[in-house]
């Protein structure tokens, strides 16, 4: 199926590593020009690099997505660059642990900068540009903000954030035919995720139980399973879709886990 991507200029925040990378590497696949938000330079470039030798296109800028100024210049790069801009794909964020008993203020509110403001200030400084092209936002959620889980105030609060913003601006922007949807990620194997698995004291055995209550055939969602749905979502194969929350994650957050 023809996404009608090519060439399309698309921003993908935290798009160096996991989610976001495969994110990256799907739109260079579909022949459009994925622009890397991110803060670790190595990994940015890396995969730049990796996709200009497959003769496909890719851009990467640095920076800090806590600092609205550095959001700025980043969206100012790209557009100078390439003269437009057409999608959004906020992503970038960390289920850092910041909890009630053990947190403090000022670590929640720097849970919120890490992974809710920065959706905000990369869409503000972005706005006129996707207004020009009638572009389309797609906001990744954890469904922690629904389902919780214990010891993450900070991410917790920040997805809760990030769902209200997607209905909140779909509604807004439908008036300049911008669409805004969300994909809520569950159990997905990422780099981070096998990280806090190896935190486990029994790593195989933790696992193994979260993967038993997931519904459909008992695995965990791959990356690129949220890019393939991600990607559709950017293109004009869903142009009727709005203001919806797709849940890619085997049934987890919805059917009765018990069974």
């Amino acid at each position: 199926m023809d996404l009608n991507l090519s060439d399309k200029v698309i921003i993908v925040t935290g798009g160096a590593r996991g989610i976001g990378e495969s994110i990256v590497r799907k739109l260079a696949n579909e022949s459009a020009i994925p622009c890397i938000i991110d803060i670790n330079q190595q990994l940015a470039d890396n995969l730049v690099n990796t996709l200009q030798q497959n003769n496909q296109q890719g851009f990467a800028v640095i920076a800090d997505l806590t600092q609205p100024e550095q959001c700025k210049k980043a969206i100012d790069n790209i557009i100078e660059k390439f003269g437009s801009l057409d999608g959004i794909v906020n992503n970038a964020g960390l289920n850092d642990g910041v909890s009630l008993e053990n947190g403090t203020y000022e670590k929640f509110i720097q849970s919120l900068k890490v992974n809710a403001a920065h959706y905000f200030s990369i869409t503000y400084y972005a706005l006129n540009a996707l207004k020009n092209s009638k572009g389309s936002i797609v906001n990744i959620c954890s469904k922690v903000a629904q389902t919780g889980q214990g010891g993450t105030s900070g991410y917790a609060a920040a997805n809760g954030v990030r769902f209200g913003l997607t209905t909140a601006w779909a509604q807004e922007l439908a008036a300049f035919n911008i669409r805004v949807n969300a994909i809520v990620v569950a159990e997905c194997y990422t780099p981070q995720y096998d990280w806090w698995i190896k935190q486990q004291t029994d790593p195989e055995a933790s696992l193994n139980a979260i993967i038993s209550k997931i519904p459909l055939e008992q695995r965990m969602t791959l990356p690129d399973e949220i890019a393939d749905t991600a990607l559709f979502l950017l293109s004009s194969k869903s142009t009727s879709v709005n203001g919806e929350f797709f849940y890619v994650d085997g049934g987890y957050v919805h059917l009765d886990r018990r069974i």
